[in-house]
């Protein structure tokens, strides 16, 4: 009841015409950041925070301002995945799996639609288990240490051949190369420089931005060149553009499903929207009876990975708010935020500042509303990008891929790594060596290794502790039968149902 009454004190808050009004800008410029290739909603949080400071709004008024523009960008990442093959941002890589096949197959709007409510159902879900849950989860994720997240961290990659390819040692492959790259730069732990061979571009790493942007959006060009256009959903024949009510039917228990796995993967430190993607799209694939439609246009493809990493926006806002924990690098930005606002994050801050933290959750509920509205409608004009001619467009998407990156890192040297990647990106999906898992080992290697690194320095190089506890045995026992399992099963679940009578 206590709760109820806080959150009607919420709403007091987030109804007022400037609060209101902040939230409807938020969605709007979120949308169209999470579109662009490679912003993201880290970047696009962070570009727009001096926007805040700038028009003296207050610690509420930013705040919902900023995750109004989270939300929006968590939204705005499926459209250039589903129209173009290019992910807005690293959560919307496992959507371009299913959702460009839509597309290509003249479903663009579908696919569309489809995905705006799987994001509106995670979303939502997420904000009502924030309001009812945060105490209890981020209890939980007290219980994960480095053993259990280098076993989370394990699961992942094994599982990798089942949902990139239909060739799991060629997929294996591209993860010990993103692995690879993720190794490049100065070693976090001791200060030593690896595998730049002298060039001091390459101290930092590799940013995976650089990497996403190159190995789909560069890659996509030059697939078009040599393709002339027979293998892309530029200029392909659209529907007639309506709400798919069987195909949102078809995927209801696959969107609430992944709105579990996503949220709880958002209440992990450090794990965020993107592990939540991969994760829900990994286990629905493995729930589901005919999974032989799955990276070819299967609805389930496109609501799964959306109702994932929507609410994994959701749960990582928990461990920020109850621990002062970033739960993923958009809630890092948040956090700085708060902290620039004299606020600090922890478990007082319930009691101390109420009027923050229930004026962000009831904008929260009222922001997803919003985005619904804006996006649904918005679905025709969206779908008119296809509809471009090829000599436009495709030179159009160039520009803004260089024009992005640049802007990020000022760097020449990150625009031809970035071409170097593209061609890359080429020359592998000539030889059918899936990306997504080179994308994956980029962005996760560091994480595996810290952790890694972190458990043998606990027990004093004793590798017995990666099993010592429950937790990280089913991870290590999940990631065993996910490797082993889809070699003796694939061809049994993907047998031909004979026909019936």
């Amino acid at each position: 009841m206590e709760t109820l009454s806080l959150l009607m004190d919420g709403f007091a808050v987030a109804l007022t015409p400037t609060t209101l009004f902040l939230a409807v800008i938020g969605c709007i410029l979120g949308t169209i950041i999470g579109a662009l290739p490679g912003l993201g909603p880290s970047n696009g949080v962070a570009i727009l925070i001096p926007l805040a400071f700038s028009l003296g709004l207050d610690a509420t008024a930013s705040l919902v301002l900023m995750t109004s523009v989270y939300y929006g960008a968590m939204y705005g990442g499926r459209i250039s995945s589903i129209l173009l093959n290019i992910p807005g941002d690293e959560p919307a890589l496992m959507t371009t799996l299913d959702g460009y096949p839509m597309a290509k197959a003249g479903r663009a709007g579908d696919a569309l639609v489809l995905s705006g409510v799987a994001s509106f159902v995670g979303a939502l879900l997420a904000t009502f288990g924030l309001i009812l849950l945060a105490p209890v989860l981020a209890r939980l994720a007290y219980k994960f240490g480095p053993a259990e997240y280098f076993a989370l961290y394990i699961l992942a990659f094994s599982t990798l051949g089942g949902i990139a390819s239909k060739n799991q040692a060629k997929a294996a492959i591209a993860a010990c190369i993103g692995l690879g790259i993720s190794m490049i730069g100065i070693d976090n732990n001791t200060s030593i420089v690896r595998f730049t061979y002298g060039n001091l571009h390459l101290y930092d790493g590799v940013d995976f931005l650089v990497a996403i942007v190159g190995l789909f959006a560069v890659t996509e060009v030059f697939v078009f060149i040599e393709s002339h256009g027979k293998d892309s959903a530029i200029g392909v024949k659209l529907g007639k553009i309506t709400i798919p009510v069987n195909d949102i039917l078809l995927c209801k228990w696959a969107m609430l499903r992944s709105t579990l796995i996503g949220f709880v993967a958002g209440i992990l430190p450090g794990a965020g929207a993107s592990l939540g993607s991969f994760l829900s799209y990994s286990a629905e694939k493995a729930i589901v009876k005919d999974n032989s439609m799955f990276g070819k246009g299967d609805p389930r493809g496109v609501a799964a990975p959306e109702a994932g990493n929507n609410a994994a926006a959701g749960g990582a806002l928990i461990p920020m708010l109850t621990l002062g924990v970033p739960g993923s690098g958009t809630t890092a930005v948040l956090l700085a935020l708060l902290m620039t606002l004299n606020i600090t994050p922890g478990p007082t801050l319930f009691t101390d500042r109420p009027d923050v933290v229930w004026g962000l959750i009831a904008s929260l509920l009222i922001a997803n509303v919003v985005l619904l509205v804006l996006n649904v409608p918005m679905v025709k004009f969206f779908v008119r990008i296809l509809m471009v001619p090829p000599w436009v467009l495709l030179p159009g998407v160039t520009m803004v891929s260089f024009v992005g990156i640049y802007s990020l890192s000022g760097s020449t040297f990150d625009l031809l790594m970035m071409i170097g990647f593209g061609a890359m990106g080429f020359f592998l999906r000539k030889l059918d060596v899936p990306t997504v898992p080179i994308i994956l080992g980029i962005l996760l290697g560091n994480r595996m290794e810290d952790n890694l690194r972190r458990a043998m320095v606990i027990s004093d190089g004793d590798w017995t502790f990666l099993f010592s506890s429950w937790i990280a045995i089913g991870f290590w026992a999940a990631a065993i039968l996910g490797f082993v399992g889809p070699m003796f099963l694939r061809g049994v679940l993907k047998k031909p149902v004979p026909p019936t009578d």
